[in-house]
C-alpha cells in the first residue's frame, strides 16, 4: 500500500502535487531550516561539539538563500506579503509589455516571409496530401472530423469573400494564360491532319441555313436599292432570285468539291491563321484584347458566379459526407491523384512552390494582423486571471527554484564557516 495515501501526504507530493505540492515542500524546507538553525544555535551556545557549528551555519545561510528566492518567486506574480515594495508584482504591472514583447517575438521568429520560406523549404506538403489522398484514414472518426473541418472552414470564409477570391484568381490566371500559340498549334495540327475539312463542312451547312432564313431579307435589300423602273418592270425581282440561287449554288459547289477556289481559298486563310496565331504580334495581341473583353464580360461573370456556387455546395456536401469523397469514382480518381502525387517528383515539386508561395504571401499580408491579434487579446485579459495562467504554467519550476536556493545557500554558507575555521 502507498505510504503517501495512507498519510493522506500524496498531496504534497511533488511528482503530483502541482504548483501547491511544491510550493509546500519549498516553504516546509525553509521551515526545516529555519527549526534546525534554533536547534543548532542552542546546542552551540551551551558549549556543544564544534559540528554544530557547522550545522547552524548551514541552516543560516540555508534560510537566507530560501527566503532570498521566496521574494524572487514570489516578486514575479504579486507584491511579497501585500507590501508595494518597488519592482515587485512584474507580471500584472507589466502584462501589456509582455503581450507587445511576445507578439514582436512571433513576428521577427515565426511570422517573417523570409523566416516562413526558409522553414517551408523542408515542408514535403504534396507529399503528405499524396499519402492521405492515396491511403484515406480507415477511422471514421478522424475522416468525419476532417470533413467537418473543411466544411466549417468553406462555410466560415465567407460566400462572399471567398467566392470573390476564387473568381479572381481563375479570372487572373484567364489572363495570363497565352491562349494564341495553343490556338495556333490545335488549328495547324487540324489542318495537316484534314480535319479542318469538317469544320469548313459545318461552316457552309451554317451558310446555307442563314441564306435560307434570309431569303427575303435579300429580295428586300435588292428592291429597296433598285429603281422605279426595275421594280416596275420586275427585274428586281428576278435580280435579287438571281442572287439568292447564285449563292445557293456557290455554297452547294464549295460542299461537294473539295477542290473548289474559295476552298481552297479558306484553307489558305486558315492556315494563315494558325501560323500568324504562333508568331505574329499583331494577331497576338488581337487574340488577347478579345480574350480580356470575353473575360470581363457580364456573360462570363455570371458563369463564373454559377461555377462557384455549384462547386462551393458540392465540395461542402462532399466534406459533411466522407462517404462521397471515399468512394465511387470521386474517391477513386482521388487515391489516383494521390498515387500519381507520391510518384511524380516534377509535380510534387509544383505544388509545394505554389504551397509555399500561398503560405508566404498569407504571412505577408496578414502576419501584422497575426501579431496585433496576440497583443490586443493579452491587453484584454485580467491582470489576475494572466498571472494565474502563468504560474499555473511555470509555478512548478520556480517552487524547485527555491528548494535549489535553500540548499545552495546552506551549501555556500557551509563553506564559508569551514573557510573562517580554517583562516
Amino acid at each position: 500500500m502507498n505510504l503517501l495515501k495512507t498519510t493522506g501526504l500524496d498531496r504534497f507530493n511533488p511528482a503530483q502535487g502541482g504548483v501547491r505540492g511544491m510550493r509546500i515542500v519549498a516553504t516546509g524546507l525553509l521551515i526545516l531550516m529555519a527549526a534546525i538553525y534554533i536547534a543548532a544555535r542552542g546546542r552551540e551556545l551551551d558549549g556543544g561539539h564544534d559540528v554544530w557549528g557547522y550545522v547552524r551555519a548551514f541552516a543560516e545561510a540555508a534560510m537566507v538563500g530560501g527566503l532570498a528566492d521566496w521574494f524572487a518567486v514570489t516578486a514575479l506574480f504579486r507584491h511579497p506579503l501585500g507590501l508595494p515594495i518597488p519592482h515587485t508584482a512584474i507580471i500584472p504591472r507589466n502584462k501589456d509589455r509582455i503581450g507587445s514583447s511576445l507578439a514582436n517575438f512571433l513576428r521577427v521568429n515565426f511570422l517573417t516571409a523570409s523566416v516562413v520560406a526558409r522553414r517551408m523549404v523542408k515542408v514535403d506538403a504534396a507529399g503528405a496530401i499524396g499519402r492521405l489522398l492515396a491511403n484515406p484514414p480507415k477511422s471514421g472518426r478522424m475522416r468525419e472530423g476532417v470533413g467537418r473541418l473543411i466544411a466549417t472552414i468553406l462555410e466560415s470564409l465567407g460566400d462572399e469573400r471567398l467566392g470573390a477570391m476564387v473568381k479572381s484568381g481563375l479570372a487572373n490566371r484567364l489572363r495570363e494564360f497565352d491562349v494564341s500559340p495553343l490556338l495556333g498549334q490545335t488549328l495547324s495540327a487540324a489542318i495537316v491532319e484534314n480535319r479542318h475539312a469538317e469544320m469548313l463542312d459545318g461552316l457552309i451547312q451554317w451558310g446555307s441555313r442563314v441564306l435560307l432564313h434570309n431569303e427575303g431579307v435579300i429580295h428586300d435589300m435588292v428592291q429597296a436599292r433598285t429603281g422605279k423602273f426595275m421594280r416596275w418592270t420586275g427585274l428586281d425581282e428576278k435580280l435579287s432570285t438571281a442572287i439568292v440561287e447564285g449563292l445557293h449554288k456557290l455554297l452547294d459547289d464549295m460542299a461537294t468539291d473539295p477542290h473548289h477556289p474559295l476552298r481552297l481559298k479558306a484553307q489558305e486563310g486558315l492556315e494563315t491563321l494558325a501560323f500568324n496565331l504562333q508568331n505574329d504580334p499583331d494577331t497576338r495581341a488581337k487574340v488577347s484584347a478579345l480574350k480580356a473583353d470575353i473575360i470581363d464580360s457580364p456573360a462570363v461573370a455570371a458563369w463564373m458566379d454559377r461555377l462557384w456556387q455549384g462547386a462551393r455546395t458540392r465540395m461542402i456536401a462532399a466534406a459533411r459526407n466522407p462517404e462521397v469523397v471515399t468512394g465511387g469514382q470521386i474517391g477513386e480518381a482521388l487515391r489516383q491523384l494521390g498515387s500519381t502525387l507520391q510518384t511524380d517528383a516534377a509535380l510534387r515539386r509544383t505544388i509545394n512552390r505554389f504551397t509555399r508561395r500561398a503560405v508566404v504571401g498569407l504571412v505577408a499580408d496578414y502576419g501584422d494582423s497575426i501579431v496585433t491579434l496576440v497583443s490586443d487579446t493579452i491587453r484584454s485579459w485580467d491582470a489576475g486571471t494572466v498571472t494565474r495562467q502563468l504560474e499555473n504554467a511555470v509555478g512548478r519550476d520556480l517552487q524547485y527554484i527555491r528548494v535549489n536556493g535553500t540548499l545552495v545557500g546552506g551549501l555556500v554558507g557551509l563553506g564559508l564557516h569551514g573557510l573562517s575555521q580554517l583562516l
